[in-house]
């Protein structure tokens, strides 16, 4: 039976909030994992101490004003009637052999998101940016409002590593009950990069579709992965419907070729892609509660006892180290997850949540250049530090888009704008030759058809924006806990 351990409150508590414990005893000691992956493996599970992760809770619908939900579905709107290509090469040689991003990088979610550089637009009081980023990528959005409120080569198209296994999770998670069981083929563990990162499933044995999310989400288990691809098909089958899925989410800078993340030639995303599909990954309560685990039981291998049978299980933690904390790393106050991932062709990347003072930030930081233990996780934490002080002091460069079956408003606009135009001619009461009686008859009917069709537009408009509140983003942004 798998047990989860989530995190604790703590008693340092304000208007129910949680906040972190911080560690209190070093870490057990650290062995490099099996390659690719570059995720760490403790080297006895059993002497792995406790680790820190509690995380807040967050407003349960969006706050924008009217004014900003209109702006918001008409920029929404447009996007979706312009056609913007994404660079037809992608950035996916080593790490470093490509020291600038290309001109050519796409525009979703805005102009300058597609502009090489640093986008940032400090309003009066706002603090400057954190010195020392040396990430060939990064964003700080607003998990909410979708604002986009500084960047650093959004959309440059690089390898992802494991945070490919975003994607993989939010196409797959809804297909299949926590409490299906699957016997392990080995023509399920074909096909595993050499390297690869593993939480140690074994041939023959069973496990629960719980046990295999488990060891997606802590241990980034391409294992894991591929036992998943099997039941949904193979990873042939796997890898389109996560295209699909990117494509779904206007995430126009993600190219899929293999569904764990592992270098293959061609796999690329931004940072851009991967906070739109981290944002997106949180509007399920599974993705929110998986990624925020710490630790938990992992089912081992059968073996034959004097009695007969038995199966153990050993212990995995999160490979996040925002959310463990590490050696010389605390875990960030207030984080909720994502998903980090490291290889020898993409680097150091990470995509983080957090929470703090009922704001909710998504960041992405890509292959910093600086090789420093935990540099990636460092990064971060500086720009959700920047993100939660400069929040309401600077101006957005960009916005993170809705995907495409959340956006109602485009239809509903021109078949509006269709009946209007209908109208028109038969509103005309300026015809000299008519009769006064019929023109104020006519004309009464105008006064009365043009407020139907306004009022029509005002419905229209009204309701496209309740569409969009009311799919995205949903309620419940970051799991909430009950006060203890």
């Amino acid at each position: 039976m798998t047990q989860l351990h989530t995190p604790k409150a703590s008693r340092n508590q304000e208007m129910g909030r949680l906040s972190f414990i911080r560690p209190v005893s070093p870490s057990a000691a650290r062995c490099p994992a099996r390659g690719g992956e570059g995720e760490t493996r403790r080297a006895s599970a059993t002497t792995s101490p406790s680790a820190p992760c509690t995380f807040s809770i967050v407003p349960a619908y969006n706050t924008l004003n009217l004014k900003r939900r209109a702006t918001y579905l008409v920029a929404s709107v447009t996007l979706l009637t312009v056609s913007i290509a994404p660079p037809a090469l992608a950035d996916d040689k080593p790490a470093g052999s490509q020291a600038k991003p290309p001109a050519d990088m796409s525009t979703v979610g805005g102009v300058r998101l597609g502009k090489a550089g640093t986008q940032v637009d400090l309003g009066t009081g706002a603090p400057v940016l954190p010195k020392d980023l040396t990430a060939r990528s990064w964003i700080v959005a607003d998990a909410e409002s979708g604002e986009v409120l500084a960047s650093h080569n959004a959309h440059w198209r690089l390898p992802p590593a494991s945070t490919m296994k975003m994607l993989f999770a939010d196409t797959l998670l809804p297909k299949f009950p926590k409490t299906a069981k699957h016997k392990v083929e080995p023509s399920d563990l074909a096909g595993i990069g050499s390297g690869s990162s593993l939480v140690g499933i074994k041939e023959n044995e069973t496990y629960t579709v719980h046990d295999l999310w488990l060891g997606v989400f802590l241990r980034s288990g391409n294992d894991a992965v591929h036992v998943l691809s099997a039941m949904n098909g193979g990873v042939d089958q796997t890898v389109k419907e996560m295209q699909e899925h990117a494509d779904e989410l206007q995430a126009l800078d993600t190219h899929v070729v293999s569904p764990d993340g592992y270098d293959a030639p061609g796999q690329v995303s931004s940072a851009y892609d991967l906070t739109l599909i981290a944002r997106s990954g949180m509007q399920n309560e599974d993705f929110r509660d998986y990624c925020a685990t710490v630790r938990a039981q992992f089912p081992g291998e059968t073996k034959k006892t004097k009695n007969g049978t038995k199966r153990g299980s050993f212990e995995i933690q999160n490979t996040n180290r925002l959310l463990t904390g590490d050696y010389g790393l605390n875990a960030y106050k207030g984080i909720a997850g994502v998903k980090n991932g490291n290889t020898t062709n993409a680097g150091a990347t990470f995509t983080g949540v957090a929470e703090r003072d009922g704001r909710v930030l998504l960041v992405t930081v890509m292959n910093p250049e600086k090789k420093a233990s935990n540099e990636v996780y460092k990064e971060t934490a500086a720009l959700f530090d920047w993100g939660f002080q400069a929040a309401g002091k600077v101006r957005p460069v960009g916005e993170l888009v809705p995907p495409k079956s959340a956006d109602t408003g485009s239809g509903s606009s021109g078949d509006a704008g269709g009946r209007a135009g209908a109208a028109g001619p038969g509103d005309d009461t300026s015809d000299a030759k008519a009769a006064p009686a019929a023109a104020a008859k006519e004309g009464s009917s105008g006064i009365a058809t043009a407020l139907a069709i306004t009022g029509g537009l005002l419905v229209v408009l009204a309701a496209g924006m309740f569409v969009v509140r009311r799919r995205w983003p949903l309620p419940d942004l970051v799991r909430r806990r009950p006060r203890p």
